[in-house]
């Protein structure tokens, strides 16, 4: 009675790895966050349980503890249970907050880890995280800074940080996360890219600054801050290095 936390990636089913995909195709109960997720849940067996738990038309997403119980209800069950979590499960997905909840209740969990959209986006963007001239550090900030969170984020001290910062989860925040990352020193130059749908045929892009964001894009959408996001060296492009 062992519940998989899979890492799905950024969305497009070959950056799937191996291990995901043997988890899927032997899986008889799949939970998932989003109907985006289909293509991916088309890889278990067709005789699987499949429960969709997050936002969907016509239907309110499950509060992250009736998440839980259904997994430890789940887990108890005898099954082959995979709980598919974008990008890495251990990365800005909540898939810790469940292993602690399947721990606590005795049922065994195992991880799968995933390429997370930390990593992904960006790529898909043509963005070097780390490039020597530009920047050798690189920080993974959850953007959110809601009640839930032990503390929300350190923006000062981000700031002074320097290098790469990649934003996840924080679409709707982004604008109050830019003004205090100018207050605690950054230029309000400082280029900025937004990634939506990373990875997938609908995937856009827009860059802008710290002062000027790009304009919102529909989610799930991946920020990164910083020198690097003023590069494009996606194979339609000719590789420039962009100085700010």
């Amino acid at each position: 009675m062992t519940v998989t936390l899979v890492g799905a990636g950024p969305g497009d089913p070959d950056l799937l790895t191996v291990a995901a995909v043997r988890a899927l195709s032997g899986a008889e109960v799949v939970v998932y966050d989003r109907p985006s997720a289909d293509a991916l849940v088309a890889l278990a067996p067709p005789t699987a349980e499949r429960h969709c738990v997050g936002l969907a038309p016509g239907r309110r997403a499950l509060p992250q503890a009736e998440v839980n119980a259904l997994l430890v209800e789940l887990g108890r069950s005898g099954r082959a249970v995979v709980r598919l979590k974008s990008g890495d499960p251990f990365v800005a997905s909540r898939g810790g907050e469940e292993a602690a909840a399947l721990h606590a209740a005795g049922v065994p969990v195992a991880v799968v880890p995933g390429v997370s959209s930390a990593l992904a986006a960006p790529a898909a963007a043509g963005i070097p995280l780390m490039l020597r001239q530009l920047s050798v550090t690189c920080t993974v900030v959850d953007g959110n800074d809601d009640p839930e969170h032990a503390a929300p984020p350190d923006w000062a001290t981000l700031a002074r940080l320097g290098g790469t910062l990649v934003i996840l989860t924080g679409r709707g925040r982004m604008r109050r996360t830019a003004a205090q990352l100018v207050e605690h020193g950054l230029p309000g130059s400082t280029p900025v890219a937004a990634i939506s749908g990373a990875s997938r045929p609908e995937q856009r892009v827009l860059r802008g600054t710290l002062g000027a964001l790009p304009a919102p894009l529909p989610p799930p959408v991946t920020f990164v801050v910083g020198a690097v996001a003023a590069l494009d060296l996606t194979p339609a492009q000719e590789p420039h290095l962009a100085h700010p």
